[in-house]
């Protein structure tokens, strides 16, 4: 495969573990497929408004928000039960030099973390996985080429986006559509200052002490299935959807990110969730009821004392903001369960 397709692969890899409605800013801040399993050939991307780059902002860790405030203080919530503590951390998986977010009170909740929790294995190897994964999936067969799959109208798009990210049209041609809106949607954020190494996972991941336990609510396959099942109608539609954004609404995802940094989660949900909901509800209850679920009965094992075995005294857990916020919020869910959260 060409080096300067495999080039713009490689920092996608980098969002699977870490984050959707349908626009491109919003696909930043939440993680993957909310389902946590690969959606079926049946799913429906739930209209217009469902881009591939905004079901990422508010369903987990794909993507990424870039640049924001110079001082940030996202969101942040703490669950307690007996001598069980939790910290719950809404992410985006991309930022700018410019931002910082890692305010002494985080920092300090991960240093006496006994494990935290991503919702994808966040190291090495997951990226190496998510990358392999990524070719295997995204390429079209030997005979096709995007530009026939997707007509000459959105290909003219592909053409002028592409040029518009200094990277060479033809170097698209073997990804399916859901991989080139990937591709040049990660492009379009690096080319505005966003890098993946100053992502929330990537950042703690790595300032964790190393005898703290990693561990993930969900897999790469998993995550990547959710993109690489969709039908390839739904993949051409949003694909069509993000190149429109990028040319139309430049600026959405610095809007969500500074959203972000303020920790305004009343304008994350009704920014980012509420028109998911309200056009896609299938797709919202996939993308985040569901998946929040089980993040919910996982967390409340955790609190019971049950962390397969291990001891369990404070507990990090990283995802995707969207996951946090509004009332099918993982924090919602707790509550409504009877346990004392404190946070927005």
């Amino acid at each position: 495969m060409d080096k300067k397709i495999a080039a713009p692969i490689s920092p996608i890899a980098k969002r699977w573990g870490r984050t959707p409605k349908g626009r491109r800013g919003r696909a930043a801040l939440a993680g993957r497929n909310a389902a946590g399993v690969a959606a079926p050939p049946s799913f429906a991307w739930g209209g217009r408004r469902q881009s591939l780059r905004l079901v990422s902002w508010i369903c987990g860790a794909l993507l990424l928000a870039a640049a924001s405030p110079a001082l940030a203080d996202p969101p942040i919530w703490h669950v307690t039960r007996g001598t069980t503590e939790i910290t719950l951390f809404g992410s985006v998986h991309l930022l700018s030099a410019d931002t910082t977010w890692l305010t002494p009170a985080l920092a300090k909740d991960l240093a006496d973390a006994d494990a935290i929790w991503f919702e994808i294995p966040i190291d090495a190897a997951g990226q190496a996985e998510a990358a392999q994964l990524a070719l295997q999936r995204g390429l079209l067969p030997a005979d096709q080429t995007l530009s026939a799959t997707v007509g000459p109208a959105v290909w003219a798009k592909v053409e002028k986006t592409a040029k518009a990210v200094h990277l060479p049209p033809q170097n698209l041609q073997r990804l399916k559509p859901w991989l080139a809106e990937l591709t040049l949607s990660v492009l379009d954020f690096q080319g505005q200052g966003a890098r993946a190494d100053l992502g929330v996972e990537q950042t703690l991941a790595k300032a964790a002490p190393p005898t703290t336990r990693r561990d993930a609510f969900e897999t790469i396959p998993e995550q990547i299935g959710f993109f690489a099942d969709a039908p390839m109608a739904d993949q051409i539609e949003s694909l069509n959807e993000t190149l429109d954004e990028i040319q139309d609404d430049p600026d959405e995802f610095k809007r969500l990110a500074a959203d972000w940094a303020r920790g305004d989660v009343k304008a994350i949900e009704v920014e980012a969730l509420g028109p998911m909901k309200r056009e896609a509800p299938d797709v919202y209850k996939r993308l985040l009821v569901d998946r929040n679920k089980r993040f919910a009965a996982r967390i409340e094992a955790m609190l019971k004392g049950d962390d397969g075995g291990r001891p369990v005294n404070h507990i990090l857990i990283v995802v995707g903001v969207g996951h946090l916020v509004g009332p099918d919020g993982v924090p919602a869910l707790l509550r409504k369960d009877g346990y004392r959260v404190q946070g927005p």
